[in-house]
């Protein structure tokens, strides 16, 4: 197996005593079947309206590496029996008196440990995610971190059970395309946008 990583991630915990029922009342999705006229033809489609999201690409430059988080995704778990995915640290907008930029550097500190200050964040871009269902949008930013600005452990707030890690930026590119570590899409993104931004 090739080392990606400074440290090796830790064992994947099993999940058991799975179970599924009917989504009635949630805080974060709303399921509904929207009717429209499309060229005078009636059409509908299930929708489901979902919170837009930040990311955060974050670069360590004291360990030349990147800052990702592995967490777990019952979703994809349906889809693999695994779902644990190698993500961005990330987080909803779901606090609607703060800024993105607010949010996104609340995510990095409860996340990854990182403190920093919004003006430190570049923004990479936005765009529309899951867009067959949701269309939420979705904000990529970009940060340089270093030792000096780690406060704590990170790993999530609550009983939010994510894992921080160091992916190596030399061997970051051949991550991207191993299949083998599930990822969102990006992550991949992010990072092809820092060889092609900073090309180092």
């Amino acid at each position: 197996m090739k080392k990606y990583f400074l440290s090796s991630p830790l064992p994947t915990p099993k999940i058991t005593d799975l179970r599924q029922d009917s989504c009635k009342d949630s805080r974060f999705i709303k399921p509904m079947r929207l009717f429209y006229k499309q060229d005078g033809i009636e059409k509908s489609w299930d929708i489901i309206h979902s919170h837009d999201s930040v990311s955060i690409m974050l670069y360590e430059v004291d360990l030349d590496a990147f800052v990702i988080v592995k967490q777990f995704r019952p979703a994809v778990f349906m889809r693999n029996n695994d779902g644990y995915i190698y993500e961005l640290c990330a987080g909803l907008v779901d606090k609607s008196k703060k800024s993105l930029e607010e949010i996104a550097v609340e995510e990095v500190f409860e996340e990854c440990g990182y403190e920093i200050s919004p003006n430190r964040l570049e923004k990479i871009t936005t765009f529309y995610t899951s867009v067959g269902i949701s269309g939420a949008r979705q904000t990529i930013f970009f940060a340089k971190v270093s030792k000096k600005d780690k406060r704590a452990l990170g790993g999530g707030i609550d009983d939010e059970k994510i894992e921080v890690l160091y992916l190596k930026r030399d061997s970051a590119l051949a991550f991207t395309k191993d299949e083998s570590y599930h990822k969102t899409p990006a992550l991949a993104f992010a990072i092809n946008y820092f060889f092609d931004q900073y090309n180092t």
